[in-house]
């Protein structure tokens, strides 16, 4: 079943030209949501502003996401995303070869695969995690602006949505780091497992942290919409 989020979004740039319309968000990562698969349950989504790939999707599941529904495709690659189908990236939707940051106007997009040396390595690597975030933010992650971020990652922040007690799906440090500095209104993320987590939800500060395992819609409204 695709769980609902509703989120107050407090700068009114990605809603310009929308009279008064939300931003809406499908998101899904690690395990398919069976509910997406009858056409009359897509439908009752409605409208659709961005989707998002949060991780350990087959090419396939990428693909069916991206051609079911008429929205911008986002996605990062999880720990499982490599070898097998992987090197066939032809068969997805040539949309999805990035983070366009044309999808949603206003919001600045971060995306944080998997961190590894290679596309091969499964393993966890803390320190191939502070690479990541150092050369893809650099001084931004010190003197960061004003402007909220989205961010998606396959792995959460150390604890912020992850697994503590389990050493391979406990959360990065560095991406606690981006947390704490640039504080994003709104993280998605998956890699933990919905049984091993009390809540899909997390807040920590100004950030809304959503498990999206399975699938998750996510729509971000303006204070006074509420």
């Amino acid at each position: 079943m695709t769980r609902r989020v509703n989120l107050v979004w407090e700068d009114p740039r990605p809603f310009r030209g929308r009279k008064g319309r939300p931003i809406r968000i499908l998101a899904a990562s690690d395990e398919p949501d069976p509910a997406l698969e009858f056409a009359g349950n897509r439908e009752s989504l409605g409208d659709l502003d961005l989707l998002v790939g949060a991780g350990d999707l087959s090419p396939d599941e990428v693909q069916f996401i991206g051609d079911a529904f008429r929205a911008p495709l986002l996605y990062v690659r999880g720990n499982h995303d490599r070898g097998g189908p992987w090197p066939a990236l032809d068969r997805l939707p040539r949309a999805a070869a990035g983070i366009d940051r044309r999808a949603l106007p206003g919001v600045n997009i971060l995306a944080l695969p998997w961190p590894a040396a290679d596309g091969a390595n499964a393993k966890r690597d803390e320190g191939a995690a502070w690479r990541q975030v150092l050369r893809t933010l650099g001084l931004r992650l010190f003197l960061p602006g004003r402007d909220p971020w989205l961010v998606i990652s396959h792995v959460p922040p150390r604890d912020a949505g992850d697994t503590p007690d389990d050493p391979y799906h406990v959360g990065f440090a560095a991406y606690r780091l981006v947390l704490d500095r640039l504080k994003p209104r709104l993280w998605l993320h998956g890699h933990t497992a919905r049984a091993a987590s009390p809540t899909p939800i997390v807040e920590v500060g100004e950030t809304t942290l959503i498990n999206v395992t399975g699938s998750a819609l996510v729509e971000l409204r303006l204070p006074q919409e509420r």
